[in-house]
């Protein structure tokens, strides 16, 4: 069976790769080449990795912490001509939700937003008021290794934000008091309403803006605390795909009724989700210009080889070897710089992406602390996930591009007319 490269053109190109110290400037070019190919690859793998990480971090944080459908209800007017939007048969709306196909869950919640003080600190934040069972359904709230307390004790107090306890010099077992300025109407004016609650637990949900503003009651006190008596302000849903949650909207709203709205978590975070997208896109093509300008230089180092081994070509030709040989050998000689090049900047990517932790760890040290901004950010750390696809798409890129560029200067080598090569030496 014959195969695409003889290997007399391994051979010789194989020897072409090892320069002489007198031709040190193809070794060099050679070498330049090599890193240069090496460090875009390594630089668009671990750009790619990082991009995946977070945006897999932030939709995790996301749907292990909000619900990913909220129901809601339009507005009526009541006998006292205020618009009221409560649901009122919240129990009978949340048991028609859970027999849709995909729903995991459907647990009534109370909200409000309220002052929480604790000695002389003061923070503002938005009360969910929760069962406890559905509480225990959140995975990225009732998470014991990155929680504080004893969250089978929520019954008895009130369970706050890693940042809340942060901003409040809070812990657990302190009691903190909960301020609201909707209290009880007296003839002087609205007295505002005033409870104090037992810390105990302290939650961490992966996102800086969850945990600096959110905290949880026991759903019968949020009812009593924000005079809800009998009445809930959501219905939060779980389902087996967030993913593919656009295509339950419409059984959803059938078991929700008629003056049902619904939430879903794209329609929160989706102009966050699309940016990342946008940036994404804009992100590869700039590091694969980069990539293409890395592989430039194995033309210009093939250019050089070619002009240093003219001699040689007019031989080779003159015993015999054809235009596609002569071709082969020079293609061989780019080629095998991208695909090394290719592989050192796949090794590299892959394990920047694997020890991203002391990698950043160190980062940080070095630059003394206060690189990564979670108030800025959402998340804590700078995540990294490996994707096949992602590393596929460097190495066919990286390939692609060397082999292309070396066929120009390859066929300058094989279309040298020997007489030319030879006249002068």
């Amino acid at each position: 069976m014959r195969t695409p490269f003889a290997p007399f053109e391994w051979m010789i190109a194989w020897r072409y790769l090892r320069a002489r110290r007198a031709e040190g400037g193809v070794s060099v070019m050679t070498w330049i080449s090599l890193i240069g190919i090496t460090l875009a690859v390594f630089a668009l793998i671990a750009t790619l990795a990082v991009r995946s990480g977070f945006r897999a971090e932030f939709v995790d944080t996301i749907l292990g912490a909000n619900a990913h459908v909220t129901i809601y209800q339009t507005g009526e007017v009541s006998e006292t001509g205020l618009l009221d939007r409560t649901i009122h048969d919240y129990e009978g709306m949340a048991a028609r939700l859970r027999e849709v196909d995909g729903v995991t869950r459907a647990a009534p919640l109370v909200k409000g937003q309220v002052m929480v003080n604790l000695r002389s600190r003061n923070a503002g934040v938005e009360v969910f008021g929760i069962r406890e069972e559905n509480l225990l359904e959140l995975p990225r709230i009732a998470d014991p290794e990155t929680g504080d307390g004893d969250i089978s004790r929520f019954g008895e107090g009130i369970a706050i934000g890693a940042g809340v306890a942060r901003e409040l010099g809070a812990g657990v077992g302190d009691r903190i008091k909960v301020i609201s300025p909707n209290g009880v109407k007296t003839a002087f004016g609205t007295s505002p309403r005033v409870n104090s609650y037992e810390v105990v637990y302290v939650f961490s949900a992966g996102r800086y803006d969850i945990d600096r503003t959110r905290v949880y009651l026991p759903f019968s006190e949020a009812q009593s605390f924000f005079d809800r008596d009998g009445v809930a302000d959501e219905i939060e849903v779980m389902v087996e795909t967030p993913e593919q949650v656009s295509d339950l909207m419409v059984p959803l709203m059938q078991a929700g009724g008629e003056r049902v709205l619904l939430w879903t978590w794209r329609d929160a975070s989706g102009g966050f989700l699309r940016a990342l997208e946008v940036e994404d896109n804009v992100m590869f093509i700039i590091l694969s210009i980069l990539v293409l300008i890395a592989t430039m230089n194995i033309v210009s180092g093939l250019i050089m080889l070619v002009k240093n081994k003219g001699r040689d070509i007019g031989i080779l030709r003159t015993v015999g070897l054809t235009e596609g040989s002569i071709l082969r050998v020079f293609f061989i000689c780019g080629a095998f710089t991208g695909l090394i090049g290719t592989a050192l900047g796949v090794l590299l990517g892959c394990l920047f992406a694997i020890y991203i932790d002391p990698v950043f760890g160190f980062v940080n040290m070095v630059m003394g602390g206060g690189t990564w901004d979670p108030a800025i950010r959402g998340i804590y750390h700078l995540p990294a996930k490996l994707e096949l696809g992602d590393v596929l798409s460097a190495v066919f890129l990286s390939l692609g591009l060397s082999f292309v560029v070396t066929i120009f200067p390859a066929r300058r080598a094989a279309r040298l007319n020997p007489v030319e090569a030879l006249r002068y030496e």
